[in-house]
């Protein structure tokens, strides 16, 4: 596997790599890149070529905005053959991608913006509301954007206008469609080769305290993208692959877009609304045999899952939450394959896993997530010492940068403290910030996070964002948010709020609050439950202490855990 290793990191780490050429432009063009599957099951076959053509195009347009190697260029937009038509334009030119969530409300999508120094924002039109405060409207000082998926309007640019003004591309009916295979440009645009050190996107990943930290994910990062995509995953040239993980994030980003369009393979993206009965009959219509999402995705279908249902699964995969064993029970009998937990972050890719290529698949440990996957060294540190842990006991899970040839990340945008907390001493050791224990044959064990973010749905959600949000709220006094367990979610957000005026405790309030964090940060991130308490357990230097919340939430009894709370409305 060293082999294989060194072959992708002399393909993507080298001074000259270029991402266009590496991602699209090699391959054949009459091959197929995505397919585009809609909510109703009608889907468009996108082809290398045609990816070229198009994003060449767009290229141009975004030159002729002034739009330069190094800017900052934002996607505000759900998985379309525009949105990797809008990547690949912006890679052209050696810019840098920011990817927003569309789940993001305003708040959250300026404080990026702002905080990346995003000169241009491309959206959707169903989400070019957020991009201003409610109730402005645009102006000719305002950051300049590209409408896709709709009409532009205002001081807005029209993304079909700017790749040739052919038109959207939409469902292509009952028949699949190839792609044109035409290398015909229509501009003279010269991808920009920015080397493996040069940046494709920044994203950002939030923490306990202070604001999201900017996570810069150069070209060589692809190398390790593309080995897990061969050693964890197992995709091969004749698998149907879905990753249905939204590319706001990073394993949506890595591994349903990165990773396969850099080993040449064809990916699934559905462009529609999740539901349990429209995962299946995608599953089934389109005879996907390489499947990965969180194990809230397998939760889901698990009860909306019928007898009835046929598939073609090779392989299954999970990542983004620990994976329970009663999903590994029920994906043998629903798939007739085990689900495999595989496990990384943001600031790394995936490092370990239950990998599914031959020579590195083995038998399944009930609750391990796996051993390091090739191009990394993954381990168990003491809790206060840079020392390895004993075989079976607690530490702290981290990677031997020396020993880990895919390693990429090396701190984050403009924070050198909080950089500095994420590697030992000596620069040896990257320290992940999960805890967890490994056994005698290396086999690592996730126990939980040693912070108090929350991993809800595979999603990363920092206490600190959502408590910002409540706390202006003029009936807070303060809040603490943690994460509970639910049984689809594996987590979901609580809220313990003290008010101003404890007399003001009540259902509507608290469904108040849930709203302003949906409309103030996130709609998925919205605390399921609120609970109005006297005050908040702190250390004697004032410091919340959230782990006294979780207990006292485990302790509590259903009638208790229900007085003064809202009910679940999401």
């Amino acid at each position: 596997m060293s082999v294989r290793v060194q072959e992708l990191l002399d393909t993507f780490a080298v001074p000259g790599a270029n991402a266009a050429e590496l991602l699209c432009d090699r391959h054949p063009a009459t091959d197929t890149a995505f397919t585009v599957i809609a909510a109703d099951l009608e889907f468009k076959d996108i082809s290398y070529g045609e990816l070229r053509q198009k994003s060449t195009q767009f290229a141009a347009a975004l030159r002729d905005l002034g739009v330069k190697r190094g800017d900052h260029i934002a996607t505000l937009m759900a998985k379309s053959a525009e949105l990797v038509i809008a990547l690949l334009g912006i890679w052209r030119l050696g810019a840098v991608n920011v990817p927003l969530f569309t789940a993001f409300a305003h708040d959250a999508i300026e404080f990026r913006l702002q905080a990346s120094g995003a000169s241009l924002v491309i959206t959707d039109s169903d989400q070019r509301n957020k991009l201003l405060p409610p109730g402005e409207v645009p102006t000719d000082a305002s950051r300049p954007v590209v409408v896709a998926r709709g009409e532009a309007f205002g001081y807005d640019h029209a993304f079909t206008e700017m790749v040739s003004g052919t038109g959207a591309f939409t469902g292509s009916g009952s028949t699949r469609e190839t792609g044109r295979a035409s290398q015909e440009e229509s501009h003279d645009v010269e991808s920009v080769a920015v080397g493996g050190d040069g940046s494709l996107v920044q994203l950002f990943t939030s923490g306990t305290t202070g604001s999201p930290k900017g996570v810069s994910i150069p070209l060589n990062a692809v190398a390790s993208f593309v080995g897990y995509h061969r050693f964890g995953l197992d995709v091969r040239d004749d698998d149907v692959f879905w990753n249905v993980a939204d590319p706001g994030w990073a394993y949506g980003l890595y591994f349903a877009l990165l990773a396969p369009m850099a080993a040449g393979h064809r990916s699934l993206l559905l462009s529609a609304g999740f539901s349990p009965e429209l995962m299946w009959s995608v599953l089934e219509k389109f005879e996907v045999s390489n499947f990965a999402a969180a194990p809230t995705v397998y939760r889901s279908l698990r009860a909306g899952s019928t007898p009835e249902r046929s598939h073609l699964l090779r392989r299954a995969s999970s990542a983004g939450e620990p994976l329970t064993p009663d999903v590994i029970a029920w994906g043998r009998d629903a798939f007739g394959v085990e689900v495999r937990d595989h496990y990384g972050q943001t600031e790394l890719g995936m490092v370990a896993g239950n990998a599914w290529a031959e020579g590195l698949r083995q038998e399944l440990r009930p609750g391990s997530m796996g051993e390091a996957l090739p191009g990394w060294s993954v381990n168990v540190l003491g809790d206060d010492s840079a020392e390895l842990a004993a075989d079976g006991e607690p530490g702290r899970i981290a990677i031997n940068v020396k020993k880990s040839p895919f390693m990429w990340f090396t701190g984050y945008v403009q924070a050198p403290e909080k950089t500095a907390e994420r590697f030992s001493a000596d620069g040896t050791w990257y320290l992940t910030g999960d805890a967890g224990r490994r056994d005698g044959d290396g086999y690592i064990y996730f126990s939980a996070r040693d912070d108090d973010v929350v991993i809800m749905a595979g999603y990363r959600i920092g206490p600190f964002d959502v408590e910002s949000v409540l706390a202006t709220h003029q009936a807070v006094s303060e809040v603490a948010v943690i994460g509970a367990p639910d049984e689809i979610r594996g987590e979901v957000l609580e809220a313990f709020v003290v008010l101003v005026n404890p007399a003001q405790a009540s259902d509507l309030l608290a469904k108040e609050l849930q709203q302003l964090v949906k409309t103030g940060f996130a709609a998925h991130a919205y605390p399921r439950r609120i609970h109005f308490v006297d005050q908040l357990p702190k250390t004697p230097s004032g410091k919340v202490q959230r782990f006294i919340l979780r207990q006292q939430r485990a302790a509590m009894s259903e009638s208790v855990a229900t007085q003064n709370v809202a009910a679940d409305n999401g």
